[in-house]
């Protein structure tokens, strides 16, 4: 059971197991803003040579779920209800960044928008909307 929040602002904040496989790095530009970002490795490839979808949507969802919880009170925590991605493009080496943004944060459900692009090319990759539920403590 869950009994405190994590500080957003805790360097630590967001670590787990799949995240620290996976090794990438999240970072909060401002309350709402997040940029993730992922330097591809032969781990992240799937069969035909680009990076696996379930590779991407983690980082994207676990962005925007920063995202989101970085607008959240100390007594409050977040969790993804409805998240859609579309994958647009493959990738099989270099660097991926997500850029996150919430685009309307209400008292219970806060919607947020993901662009997944390749640098240093900046290919749009991926784009992903989503609802996230916010929970009392």
């Amino acid at each position: 059971m869950i009994t405190e929040a994590p500080d957003p602002s805790d360097p630590d904040y967001g670590e787990f197991p799949l995240r620290t496989f996976l090794g990438f790095d999240l970072d909060v530009k401002s309350p709402g803003e997040v940029v993730a970002v992922l330097d591809l490795e032969e781990r992240h490839l799937n069969p035909n040579g680009v990076v696996g979808g379930g590779v991407l949507f983690t980082l994207i969802d676990t962005a925007m779920g920063k995202a989101v919880f970085s607008m959240l009170n100390e007594d409050q925590i977040c969790a993804s209800l409805e998240v859609s991605t579309r994958f647009l493009k493959g990738v099989g080496s270099g660097k991926i960044e997500a850029d996150v943004s919430v685009i309307k944060a209400g008292r219970r459900i806060v919607t947020v928008e993901a662009r997944a692009h390749a640098e240093p090319d900046h290919q749009l990759l991926a784009v992903a909307t989503a609802t996230f539920a916010v929970i009392d403590l």
